[in-house]
């Protein structure tokens, strides 16, 4: 955004300034004709006059606080860009992800706070400015530090450091809807017209549905955050531990009859006595891929899915048995404790011979759960029974020093596929 003239530190103009409403207001309404996909998001924001505020900046509950004298100097068209880069702050949710990366580095204070903000000026700043917004004199972008466009915050804020630009942006402060820390200024979550969770939630939808009808006119930014916004990476354990209850809970998994329960019908045949169906949990085998491609924090995660899949069947480790295989398979080993598994391998992979052990058990698995990275051949005709493949994420084109070219081939459409992260 445009900041403050040279030598200022501050607004200017006059202290008794009024805010340029009609001015304000019609920057808005350039801002939606030109970037309609945002017209809900711009809509929602409530303006708070204040002199203290360097330029324009939002809270984290969508109230935007502008200067008087911000207004009064800057021209509508650069106004309007400046509606569009509040509005990005919040939308791409700064706020939040600031207090995680304050918790996760243990970064605090004024300093701290002002590389957040260029960072997060960086993230947007490429997608706001052009057709119809023109770049003011004061834009932040990544090319003051020689860095490439379309990163996120969290990755600029690893890659580069900011301290050099500090003394020059002082003035900065897109408040705390850009970096998630509270100003003196700001009205806090009890103040009159900010927006709750489910609001906020509600204009990001609409927001997120907009640019996704608008597919050929909106920058690639927007296009990715709108397909990422309501569809977050899935915690990949509970995802696992629903495909296994899911593949062993189809039907004639784990089912019997028996007679020790009769069946409801038999009131319908007097004199006879019929079974019931009854659920026993499923036999589960766990094929792990143990060749050398595999790290051993991947392996120590793979034991943790094991006593994972023992718990989801009930507690029952009479029922599961793994398979240690990479280019040849191990015994089906009986579980006894996860930990004191030994987990033989480290050549090659191809689980065609793991997924040929786990058959071999008697009686036949319900489930057989794979757990690998997927740089092997698959078997050529599904098994008898259901499959879940946990994959350990790879490089979509993994190298072979004997052939450049090799691609792995994907997991079968049989299997269903977590991916584990």
């Amino acid at each position: 955004m445009p900041g403050p003239p040279a030598g200022s530190g501050g607004p200017v103009g006059p202290p008794g300034l009024p805010l340029d409403t009609d001015k304000l207001l019609a920057a808005r309404l350039h801002a939606v004709k030109v970037r309609p996909y945002l017209a809900s998001a711009l809509f929602a924001l409530h303006v708070v006059e204040d002199r203290s505020v360097p330029t324009m900046a939002v809270d984290a509950h969508w109230r935007c606080y502008v200067s008087p004298a911000f207004v009064a100097r800057t021209p509508v068209e650069e106004l309007a860009g400046v509606w569009v880069h509040e509005v990005s702050h919040l939308l791409r949710d700064h706020h939040g992800r600031g207090q995680r990366y304050a918790r996760e580095h243990e970064e605090h204070g004024p300093g701290a706070r002002l590389r957040w903000n260029i960072a997060a000026d960086f993230e947007i700043n490429d997608d706001v400015y052009g057709d119809g917004l023109p770049l003011p004199a004061g834009a932040v972008l990544p090319s003051l530090l020689g860095l490439s466009d379309g990163l996120l915050m969290e990755e600029y804020l690893r890659t580069a450091s900011l301290a050099g630009l500090a003394a020059d942006l002082s003035w900065l402060d897109c408040g705390s809807g850009a970096d998630g820390q509270d100003r003196p200024w700001e009205l806090g979550p009890d103040g009159a017209h900010g927006l709750s969770r489910q609001q906020r939630d509600a204009v990001r939808f609409r927001v997120t549905e907009g640019i996704k009808g608008r597919p050929g006119d909106v920058p690639e930014g927007w296009r990715r955050w709108a397909d990422q916004a309501f569809h977050p990476p899935q915690p990949w354990r509970q995802l696992l531990g629903a495909a296994v209850r899911t593949a062993a809970g189809g039907p004639g998994a784990g089912e019997n009859h028996s007679y020790r329960r009769p069946s409801r019908r038999s009131a319908g045949v007097p004199g006879v006595v019929l079974p019931s169906l009854r659920r026993t949990p499923p036999r589960v085998c766990v094929v792990i891929d143990t060749s050398g491609s595999v790290s051993d924090a991947e392996l120590g995660s793979a034991l943790l899915e094991v006593a994972a899949i023992a718990r989801a069947v009930g507690g029952r480790r009479d029922l599961v048995s793994v398979v240690s295989c990479d280019a040849a398979a191990g015994v089906a080993v009986p579980l006894c404790r996860a930990e004191s598994i030994a987990l033989v391998g480290g050549g090659g992979t191809d689980l065609r011979s793991g997924f040929a052990q786990a058959l071999r058990c008697r009686p036949l698995p319900d489930v057989i759960v794979v757990l690998t990275d997927g740089q092997t051949s698959w078997p050529s005709t599904q098994p008898p029974c259901r499959t879940v493949v946990g994959l350990f994420p790879r490089p979509a084109r993994a190298t072979d020093e004997e052939d450049p070219s090799y691609v792995p081939d994907a997991p079968p459409p049989w299997a269903h596929v977590v991916t584990i992260t």
